[in-house]
């Protein structure tokens, strides 16, 4: 098995494409078509990481955090960065990252948060914009179920939790086959009319040429017309952050010692009680201040995330419980997530959790 086989998994459920602008994400190190003897997942690489992988007889390591975040101009092993990179291609060891797409797929690391906290009737928080496209379509009636299927199956249509979402009219599509043409119906340099069907469908942009090829591939036409539009509504399974309920309300202080607990932190930084029950819950994994304000216009009793600063929890301002538990501890999952993707396209193959914990910060 080849190490772009794996990874294509990941991708199929976190695209390269969701990564934010600043983000490394992909293969950073190593031949995707080397064979693969084994998959450590991890949050951070290290080299203790390498050395594990060495010690397991995995070649392929997949991180959450990028190795290499910013260009590297030289690699003479001066930091432990440079020194991964060298020991990873002395043991041909593949290193693969998923971060910011995984972060921003809504079953991916705040999904799996979620599922530890127990939320129900989860939403994104902040939902991207300019991720979706409207195709059109015009197919003779006795064949549009075939090309509309061809669509769904493509990953047209999806909306939330609804799938094989279509809008079909009727009417009458007209066309002049030239010389060089060889019309389905129709006759060289005679005007036609033909009964159609317009199919409408909302996708992602980013499986357009999947979705367009699969339109023409079954298409009876010689030359479907269709069009793409570009939409502005928000992709309600794309974006920052997660916002859900618990099943019942919680006192406050109860409920932050069961994430205490549930996290596995030695603290919690957090701001003063807002005198309201816990029933609304947005959450972030790693670095979520800037969601602050999503956080409080949807009305949560409490925001989980990590890495807030000082100043950033005067903005709380009595509204809300900011409940900082630590950057690490809010990914920490993802290694779980990781294994759950992996192993139910590939039930049998070597796959390792690590063992090593990556957090660099101590508490005292």
């Amino acid at each position: 098995m080849e190490v772009k086989t794996v990874t294509d998994i990941i991708e199929s459920f976190a695209p390269l494409v969701l990564q934010e602008s600043y983000d490394n994400a992909g293969l950073l190190v190593g031949n995707p078509c080397m064979q693969v003897s084994g998959v450590l997942l991890c949050i951070d690489v290290t080299e203790a990481i390498i050395e594990e992988a060495i010690a397991i007889n995995a070649n392929l390591i997949i991180a959450h955090h990028p190795l290499i975040f910013s260009g590297l101009k030289k690699i003479t092993g001066q930091n432990e960065v440079q020194r991964c990179v060298i020991k990873a291609i002395k043991h041909d060891i593949a290193i693969y990252v998923a971060h910011t797409n995984i972060d921003n797929v809504a079953d991916g690391v705040n999904g799996i948060i979620a599922n530890k906290i127990g939320l129900e009737n989860r939403r994104v928080l902040q939902p991207k914009q300019g991720m979706l496209v409207k195709l059109v379509t015009f197919v003779p009636k006795l064949h549009v179920q075939r090309v509309r299927e061809a669509i769904f199956e493509a990953g047209g249509g999806n909306i939330g939790n609804y799938d094989a979402c279509s809008f079909n009219s009727e009417g009458y599509g007209s066309f002049r086959p030239n010389s060089n043409a060889h019309p389905f119906v129709g006759e060289k340099n005679k005007i036609y009319y033909e009964e159609e069907i317009k199919i409408e469908v909302i996708l992602p942009d980013y499986i357009k040429n999947k979705v367009i090829t699969s339109l023409i591939k079954t298409h009876p036409y010689e030359e479907p017309a269709y069009d793409v539009f570009p939409l502005l509504n928000e992709h309600q399974q794309i974006g920052s952050g997660l916002i859900g309920e618990l099943k019942k309300a919680e006192d406050e202080m109860n409920f932050m010692l069961k994430i205490k607990n549930i996290f596995g932190g030695n603290t919690i930084r957090h701001t003063a009680s807002t005198g309201k029950k816990i029933k609304k819950v947005a959450l972030c994994g790693g670095a979520g201040s800037f969601l602050l304000q999503e956080a409080i216009r949807a009305e949560a009793d409490i925001f989980i995330s990590g890495d807030f600063k000082y100043h950033d929890f005067f903005d709380a301002n009595k509204k809300i419980i900011v409940a900082d538990v630590g950057h690490f501890e809010t990914e920490q999952f993802t290694k779980e997530l990781f294994f759950d993707i992996i192993r139910k396209k590939l039930p049998t193959f070597a796959v390792h959790i690590s063992k090593i914990n990556t957090n660099p910060i101590i508490y005292l």
